[in-house]
Formats: C-alpha cells, structure tokens, sequence
C-alpha cells in the first residue's frame, strides 16, 4: 500500500519545525483553540485531521490527530497522536519552552511510541521508546523545541518574505537547527473561506515520522492569528494537501 502511505505523508506537516526570533508579532492564541482538516489525494478524500491548544491546569497543550479515512482504513489504516506539553509561564509573551512530547504513530503495521522530557535549566532532553523503555540522553540548547510545539511558536514571531528563520529542534534523538525560507504573500481558497497568506517552506532533517518524499509547503494566514490553513506536498503521484474546513479561534 505504497500509494496509501504516500497519502499520508501529510499527517507529518502537523509536526514541522521552525524560526528563531524571539520578537513576538501575534497575540497569544485562544484557549481553547481547535482546527480541522480534509486530508486529500488527487481530489478523494482521504482522511481528517486537527491541530488543537488545550488547558490542562498548570499546563498547556499543543495536540495533533490524524486518522484515515473509513475506506482507506480498511487497507491501511493510520491513527496519529501527538502532544507536547508546557507550562502556562511565559505563554502569554511567546517566550515558552516544550516540558514534555510524546508521539504514538500507527500507520499500517507500523507503530511508534515515543517520549521527550525536556530538562532547559540543565541543558538536557531524556528520548525514551515507549515500545521498549530504552532512554537516551542528549544535551540541548536552551531554547529547544520539539516539532510540534515548533509550529506554535512560529505562528507568533514575525516573518518577512526573503528572510529566513531559524529554531533548534530536538526529535529522533538528535538536536538540529531547522530552517524555514518564507517564500511569498498569497490568496488561497480552502471549504471554510479564502485567505490571505504567507507562505513557507521548512526544510526539514529529522528522521522518524518526515519521510523526505518532496517539498512541504505551508500557508499561514497573513494577519496576528497565523492560522495554518492549507498545507501540501508532493508525492510520485500528484500532491497531497490539507485544507481547513473549520475552527473555533
């Protein structure tokens, strides 16, 4: 189920990496916040998925789902989760740092289950396999992310066509600085509107759940909100996109 995997390829944009800056340019995003997405191949259907902040006490977190289609499911069926957590200080103001990623994949008969405790003060991240309790520690900057909590804060700082940004990231137990080109300002059309965007282009190394099959491309919406509503890469056959089709922000 080659073609069907390809198709899912898109549930890795949830997790992209990005920026550097640390100048805020949004305000800080509502919680509750909640997106969802049509995922499609060649104009069919092929899944949903959803990008959502929730309050959990002290905490906030970032939580990304992707799950196939019915049909599909029945030949190759894909149910993703991601979570990063981090703590309510600093979030109003940007200047937030992930505590916790945890990752379970399962797409076909494969299957990930992984967790990153992140440790700033000491400069530390602990990776464990949640499949077999095996941990690795790794040293990190002081400003590191993990992907996902990644594309949260780059919604909030500033971006300028031409100009690059920067952020290290930490996943598949290697740290990398990840670069992001802002490629252009453009009018995109998705089922919940039209939008004003810039779009972007994250070049990314991490191994794990990016399989490297063509370019990503990612549109944000060009105001303070930053709200990502059409996502899209290339695959052997056509391209695969996921288009908004509702929120509550």
């Amino acid at each position: 189920m080659k073609k069907s995997k390809n198709i899912y390829f898109i549930a890795a944009l949830f997790f992209i990496a990005a920026l550097s800056a640390r100048a805020p340019h949004a305000e800080p995003f509502s919680i509750p916040e909640k997106f969802t997405y049509d995922l499609t191949w060649a104009g069919i259907k092929t899944g949903e998925a959803s990008l959502e902040i929730r309050d959990n006490g002290s905490d906030i977190q970032f939580i990304s789902k992707a799950a196939s289609a019915g049909w599909v499911s029945v030949f190759y069926r894909v149910e993703d989760n991601v979570v990063s957590t981090l703590k309510k200080e600093g979030y109003a103001n940007f200047a937030f740092t992930p505590k916790n990623y945890r990752l379970k994949i399962r797409e076909g008969k494969h299957k990930r289950d992984r967790e990153i405790v992140f440790d700033h003060t000491a400069k530390k991240a602990v990776y464990i396999n949640r499949l077999d309790n095996k941990k690795t520690e790794s040293g990190i900057s002081g400003s590191t992310f993990d992907p996902l909590s990644s594309l949260y804060y780059l919604r909030g700082i500033r971006l300028e066509v031409g100009k690059p940004v920067f952020i290290d990231i930490f996943d598949s137990k290697k740290l990398y600085k990840m670069e992001v080109q802002v490629l252009k300002k453009e009018i995109v059309e998705t089922p919940s509107g039209t939008f004003k965007t810039i779009l972007i282009k994250p070049l990314m190394r991490s191994e794990g759940i990016f399989y490297r099959k063509g370019d990503i491309l990612v549109w944000l919406t060009d105001d303070n909100k930053r709200i990502p509503v059409l996502l899209k890469t290339k695959v052997s056959l056509g391209s695969v996109k996921a288009a908004l089709t509702s929120g509550n922000y």
